[in-house]
């Protein structure tokens, strides 16, 4: 009797082990982008998925920002040691493509084809997920720039605090009224906007495309517009928007500073992601509103935010645990989940089907301003070697903005600038870039 105890207890040792060694351990790169304490809640539906099951663990590493990320992931891959999972921007997947760092999403779907896969997700979030015909990414939580605004400081300026600002005639108009000075200096200005690299491009392509251009050739990575008559129409409008009106500071504002200005009633209106929303609703200490992106000659806005990609490199089982973590992360009652959490929209819309997303859009209206945004989007710019060939127009509009240049000289030099760049992908493909 008591051999055959041992004997069981060996053999339960021994399957112990085999059951402990077949959890495969893989990590998760992904980043932040907006304020707020989204980096802490992603460590947490990390750790709801590894509770949920015993198979795969997954280690998830902050990594900074979506161009940090980038440059991370891609580092990584290239000494052989890459993430199973990222999360990286959405206008990043392409470049990572090129460099032949991704798993095709197909591999995983078995008899279902990509397009019925994708019958899910909103049709603005589908383009930069797509490369060459490829599914290689999916999207994850996605944004488009929004407007918000402090009724309160509408009211006093005589404003209708329903009524914000539709286009870019109303933007001035009101926020001439907004503007407040003591002495000659502005204490609070009606409008700002991020203008940091990658951040405030994205809103930049707002304003283009609201113009009636496009900022990138969405079909073709090796073009970039930044000398388009739209494009200098817009950045023309930013310079006015300083330097003609004082709406925006003559000055390099990031999103902290944005976001922080806000918040302390320094400024009455601001673009910026919807990402922040939840942010802004938990913590706000006045009445709000949330409104379309003003336009021009139309509305239209790019989609923005991160999608999950799986790295090459990895063992089959790591990448069969890949695709069980990215699978679960991007159904949509975790979507939904996400999307309360953060302020992001869902990039599946069966994910507002669900009943505890249908109660949190009607407690919550202004949640619902980006998805009705939707059908005004485009993609988020993407190119060939797309961190590079930003930072022109990125110089371009600051130079503009803190009065170092003039439009016409930025955005010559910008698209001279962009050209060279781009010229080794046009070059590859036989396309003259004289």
């Amino acid at each position: 009797m008591k051999m055959a105890k041992t004997a069981t207890a060996v053999l339960s040792l021994i399957l112990g082990t085999q059951i402990a060694s077949a959890t495969e351990n893989i990590k998760f790169y992904f980043p932040t982008s907006v304020q707020g304490p989204l980096a802490q809640h992603m460590k947490k539906v990390v750790k709801q998925y590894n509770e949920s099951q015993d198979k795969v663990k997954v280690t998830a590493i902050y990594t900074g920002s979506y161009q940090e990320t980038m440059v991370k992931a891609s580092a990584a891959m290239e000494a052989g040691n890459p993430p199973a999972v990222a999360m990286v921007g959405a206008n990043n997947v392409l470049d990572f493509v090129q460099k032949d760092q991704l798993v095709p999403i197909k591999e995983f779907l078995g008899k279902t084809t990509t397009a019925e896969y994708l019958a899910d997700f909103w049709p603005g979030v589908r383009p930069n997920a797509i490369i060459d015909g490829k599914l290689y990414a999916i999207p994850f939580q996605s944004s488009t720039p929004i407007l918000y605004y402090n009724k309160e400081h509408f009211k006093e300026a005589g404003l209708d605090p329903n009524k914000p600002p539709r286009n870019w005639k109303e933007l001035v108009s009101y926020g001439k009224k907004l503007i407040k000075k003591e002495g000659g200096k502005t204490t609070r200005y009606a409008l700002m906007m991020p203008m940091q690299y990658g951040y405030g491009n994205w809103i930049l392509q707002a304003f283009v495309m609201s113009n009636g251009g496009q900022y990138f050739n969405a079909e073709y990575p090796g073009e970039v517009y930044y000398d388009s008559p739209t494009t200098r129409g817009a950045l023309q409008f930013y310079s006015d928007l300083a330097h003609k009106y004082g709406i925006i500071p003559a000055s390099v504002t990031d999103s902290k500073r944005v976001a922080a200005d806000f918040f302390a009633g320094r400024t009455s209106m601001m673009i910026a992601s919807t990402g922040g929303l939840t942010n802004i609703r938990k913590n706000v200490k006045f009445d709000y509103g949330v409104a379309f992106v003003p336009g021009n000659v139309r509305n239209a806005v790019p989609v923005g935010g991160a999608s999950m990609v799986i790295f090459k490199g990895q063992k089959p089982a790591q990448k069969a645990a890949a695709w069980d973590f990215v699978k679960w992360i991007t159904s949509a009652e975790q979507l939904g989940s996400w999307s309360r959490a953060s302020g992001y929209f869902a990039p599946r819309k069966s994910a507002y089907d669900l009943p505890e997303m249908k109660e949190f859009i009607s407690k919550y209206p202004d949640a619902g301003v980006a998805v009705d945004q939707l059908k005004y989007t485009k993609p988020w710019y993407s190119t060939y070697n797309v961190l590079a060939v930003a930072k022109p127009m990125g110089d371009a509009f600051q130079a503009v903005i803190v009065g170092k240049a003039k439009v016409a000289e930025a955005t010559r030099k910008a698209q001279e600038q962009a050209d060279k760049l781009l010229a080794p992908y046009n070059n590859s493909r036989g396309y003259s870039t004289k």
